[in-house]
């Protein structure tokens, strides 16, 4: 990969990164559910569906490149056909992919200008150069690499993100790339893609805002001497989607731990549910919830904002008499009610923690589910208050 300083929108940064993959390479993306997509996720869409095999990802931070209509669109693809004429490949081989400020020209004739730059320093040891060039409000760089054996040969699996806000992925401004040499059957990418993104990028928010432009890629270069994985049955293959669960989940993590202003990393768990949509209904219910978590920022437990979450889920027959609530090993509210033994210094002792389970029962089924998310603090409306200045 090759990193350059395009200046799109701040001077002596690198804000722009070039992965150059082989012949060979499969690639699956999950992007934004956001109908006002950004000009360069519908064109990765366009480039994923054709017959041709991508042969590079372009990423610039600085300029979202959404809602900039047809011309958004042109001088993404103005980028795309540079690109490939410097690599001597079709403009549907290149992944385009953008973050940063919305409804803001893409001055794409610098980015143009830098490409030539990006690939003259193109090495395959520059992860950690191109994590922090893909940073906007993000305060740590995000990278996760693993290595695994399979039949003794060693798989190596490498990840970068970047995202601190506008986090709600739905499948935060959210982008992450990450990359196997595992040598994975091309017809299992596409299915692989969409089951990391869902126990990792799916399961996380900041603020509940689904940007324009989130993208997760998946690229197995299949280049590891190993033979190749067809299914997902072996001891072997099931331990390969282990560790890219893993390095996903590391780096969905990464993000909410990073997100803007956040001080507190929170679980929360639904058990009990009758299937796994409820499930979800409650966990976002209590982690999109400003009162909720203003009040974990400010380590108050007025925990009552959480069985109001709950109730406003969306559960029309939901028995609030089945509820049990439970903070860390505190069990704070049964059947419904406040449990006879919680004290009020026992839940602030937990909320004073930077890392805390919130755990609802709801008596309803065997499904359980979990999402990951952080508190609001000042700093939150500060960061995004200012974020154009």
């Amino acid at each position: 990969m090759g990193i350059a300083q395009a200046g799109v929108r701040k001077a002596n940064k690198d804000d722009l990164t070039v992965f150059l993959l082989d012949e060979g390479a499969i690639v699956e993306g999950v992007f934004t559910r956001n109908r006002f997509c950004a000009a360069p996720v519908q064109i990765c869409h366009q480039h994923l569906k054709s017959a041709h095999a991508i042969r590079a990802l372009v990423i610039n931070t600085g300029n979202a490149n959404a809602g900039t209509g047809e011309d958004g669109l042109m001088r993404a693809n103005a980028v795309c056909i540079a690109l490939a004429r410097l690599l001597d490949c079709s403009p549907e081989q290149i992944l385009p992919f953008s973050t940063g400020v919305i409804m803001e020209t893409l001055p794409h004739d610098r980015i143009m200008a830098a490409l030539p730059h990006a690939l003259d320093r193109a090495t395959d040891d520059q992860w950690s150069q191109a994590a922090h060039s893909i940073m906007t409000t993000d305060t740590v760089a995000k990278a996760c690499s693993r290595q695994i054996k399979i039949n003794g040969v060693i798989v190596n699996i490498t990840g970068i993100a970047k995202g601190a806000g506008m986090i709600r992925p739905n499948m935060a401004t959210m982008l992450s790339f990450m990359a196997t040499d595992a040598n994975i059957d091309a017809s299992l990418i596409h299915a692989l893609a969409y089951e990391l993104a869902e126990g990792s990028f799916n399961r996380i928010t900041i603020d509940g805002d689904t940007s324009t432009n989130d993208s997760f890629i998946v690229m197995a270069t299949r280049q590891a001497k190993h033979a190749p994985i067809t299914s997902w049955q072996s001891a072997d293959a099931k331990a390969l989607k282990n560790a890219l669960m893993e390095v996903a989940r590391w780096l969905a993590h990464a993000i909410v731990r990073d997100g803007e202003g956040a001080t507190k990393f929170i679980t929360v768990q639904v058990d009990g549910g009758k299937n796994l949509k409820e499930c979800q209904q409650v966990a976002y219910a209590i982690a999109h919830s400003p009162l909720v978590k203003t009040a974990f920022y400010a380590s108050d437990p007025n925990l009552g904002r959480i069985l109001a979450a709950v109730g406003y889920a969306g559960i029309d027959d939901l028995d609030q008499s089945k509820i049990d609530l439970y903070l860390d090993d505190v069990h704070v509210a049964q059947q419904g009610g406040r449990h006879p033994s919680y004290k009020e210094e026992d839940g602030q002792r937990v909320m004073k923690q930077s890392e805390i389970l919130v755990r609802v029962v709801l008596g309803r089924g065997p499904a359980t589910d979990t999402v990951w998310t952080c508190d609001f603090s000042h700093d939150y409306v500060s960061i995004n208050a200012d974020y154009r200045n």
